[in-house]
């Protein structure tokens, strides 16, 4: 009797111990449960996440693709009008006669002149200048106030309509200064309109330039100027001359400054100097263009032709002349 007793006692602890652990099991499970629904949860957000990414990523290349596509449609329908209207007027005539009221005989020698010489006199003002001032801005001005004023003014003239540069030209060097209506004023004019461009393109490539090319330098014992010069000019030549042809770009279009400093003059003759009247292609394609005679407008296209050529030319000139000197400096 007394071994069935510890029988049942030993058969009641077994079963209690195996409902405790059942018990165990079930709460592992819904643990386990509990987890594998969180995985499931993250997983679904994650792929929702990847998904909307992936409509983001996508609808921004298509609405780049499309502006790419509108903007290029634009200039391909502009470009092909010019070309249809002014092919037919292209002649020996309007590179090497003078504006005349004959349509058969109007040339725009006068006016490729008083471009190339105002815009060669602009860039050599502004480039030098702009290069100087951008050097020792960020050089030597060591980021004190008056540095930060300056540059803040110059990224502001950036701002600034280019007809207001043709303003001042014309108030202060043409009759404060006697200076007239001549090739120096609208130079000066058009390089203070595009000095902002070449300063503030050298202030940011020389802050590219690593410091530590400059502590070596100094390590060696190179002066400050030699720092300068040596280390630091060299390696911004590339991107400086590149400001400068699309500052070259700029001046050669612009009309705003040169119509209020020279006006709708009609020229006959070449520019022997500085200080002689010009006008500009810009001026001679818009005297043109508002004549009623569809002539002239036809006249004008083929203006519009030779100053795009002109100006690929230039730019041309200009980005071998960058890649020959930054082999140089790579050398």
């Amino acid at each position: 009797m007394n071994v069935g007793k510890k029988d049942n006692g030993n058969s009641g602890s077994g079963s209690g111990g195996s409902r405790i652990s059942s018990k165990g099991r079930d709460v592992r499970m819904m643990e386990l449960e509990g987890s594998v629904e969180k995985d499931r949860i993250k997983e679904r957000g994650r792929v929702g996440k990847s998904r909307y990414a992936n409509i983001s990523e996508y609808g921004l290349q298509t609405y780049l693709l499309i502006a790419v596509c509108v903007s290029v449609m634009v200039l391909t329908v502009l470009l092909v009008n010019v070309v249809l209207n002014g092919v037919e007027r292209l002649s020996p005539n309007l590179l090497f006669n003078y504006a005349s009221s004959n349509v058969d005989e109007a040339g725009m020698r006068a006016a490729i002149l008083g471009s190339l010489y105002t815009v060669a006199l602009a860039i050599a003002i502004a480039l030098p200048l702009g290069i100087a001032t951008g050097l020792y801005l960020n050089e030597y001005g060591g980021g004190n106030l008056v540095s930060r004023m300056v540059y803040a003014t110059l990224t502001n003239l950036a701002g600034v309509p280019s007809v207001i540069f043709g303003l001042v030209a014309l108030s202060f060097l043409s009759y404060t200064l006697g200076l007239g209506r001549s090739i120096i004023v609208g130079s000066i004019a058009l390089a203070f309109l595009v000095l902002p461009l070449i300063t503030v393109t050298t202030i940011e490539s020389t802050r590219m330039v690593p410091s530590t090319h400059r502590l070596a330098a100094y390590a060696l014992g190179a002066r400050k100027y030699q720092v300068v010069f040596k280390v630091v000019l060299p390696q911004i030549i590339p991107t400086v001359l590149t400001s400068s042809i699309l500052a070259l770009s700029r001046a050669m279009g612009e009309a705003a400054p040169i119509l209020v400093i020279s006006g709708l003059i009609f020229v006959r003759r070449d520019p022997l100097s500085i200080f002689d009247e010009f006008t500009v292609m810009p001026l001679q394609i818009y005297n043109w263009v508002s004549r009623p005679q569809q002539a002239f407008i036809e006249l004008s296209a083929a203006g519009i032709i030779v100053l795009l050529l002109i100006l690929l030319t230039l730019n041309v000139i200009a980005i071998y002349l960058r890649n020959r000197i930054q082999r140089r400096v790579v050398e």
